[in-house]
């Protein structure tokens, strides 16, 4: 059975969905001001004014947090793709140190797992991405025992030394995945949503003409910003996604030409 999807891992339906909340919040706003008695004073308008500029400053800090915080998350993985490039780069030359027949071994192993960690960064469908994680752990297993094993047989500090690397090739994945397990928390959505509708029922409430232009702004304005938070946010179904350039970089370096 397939983990259940989360819809903040499609961007262009949080921008469909998002600007048709916020919309017909614009309009819902509109409208109980049409029903409500004309018995407003100038002086209830400024605080209406007051309430609702502090609104959308309250808003516009809440986007910017956010925002920050997908940012953020985007740029850990990409640092968590180049320190597990230079970790199977810097293995790969320490297998040297082992006998012959096991430094091969390891080179063989290294190189197909450097195409599964490749792989990994570009798979969008789940049946596969499961498959290549459960072929990934298996992989795993094979490169800790061909480097234990000799490890085992004549124990010294040069063998230390390339336990060493593989502990860290195995754990950059590691890092890797939670790094990509950790998004914005869902609470910070339902919040910055809540307040975004909001917003959109002042602006329809304290609009004094049903002008659609006017009713369009902000929600557009609302509903592009999501997308751009989700779209970073999420490492696999966004269009700004992790590139594997340095893991692509080593596989240039280590393939025979």
């Amino acid at each position: 059975m397939l983990p259940s999807k989360n819809p903040l891992d499609y961007p262009f339906l949080v921008l469909v969905v998002s600007f048709s909340a916020f919309w017909t919040s614009a309009r819902l706003g509109a409208y109980f001001r049409e029903r409500q008695l004309n018995t407003e004073n100038d002086g209830d308008y400024d605080d209406f004014a007051l309430l609702l500029g502090g609104a959308l400053t309250l808003l516009g800090l809440i986007i910017g947090f956010t925002f920050s915080m997908a940012v953020n998350r985007y740029d850990q993985r990409k640092n968590y793709e180049e320190q597990e490039a230079n970790a199977i780069g810097t293995e790969y030359v320490r297998a040297n140190l082992l006998p012959a027949a096991d430094a091969a071994r390891v080179h063989t192993m290294l190189m197909n797992y450097l195409d599964q960690r490749m792989l990994h960064y570009k798979i969008r469908n789940e049946i596969q991405l499961r498959q290549l994680n459960d072929q990934t752990v298996h992989l795993q297993t094979e490169m800790w025992s061909a480097v234990t094993t000799p490890a085992a047989a004549q124990p010294s500090p040069v063998m230390a030394l390339v336990l060493e690397g593989m502990n860290d090739v195995l754990n950059s994945q590691g890092y890797t995945q939670a790094a990509w397990w950790n998004r914005v928390p869902i609470a910070a959505w339902i919040f910055l949503i809540a307040i975004s509708i909001f917003c959109n029922l002042l602006i329809g409430y304290g609009a004094h003409r049903n002008s659609t232009l006017r009713f369009l702004i902000l929600p557009v304005a609302l509903s592009v910003s999501l997308f751009l938070i989700a779209d970073i946010d999420s490492p696999r179904g966004g269009v700004i996604r992790v590139e594997p350039r340095n893991l692509e970089a080593v596989s240039e370096s280590l393939h025979p030409r």
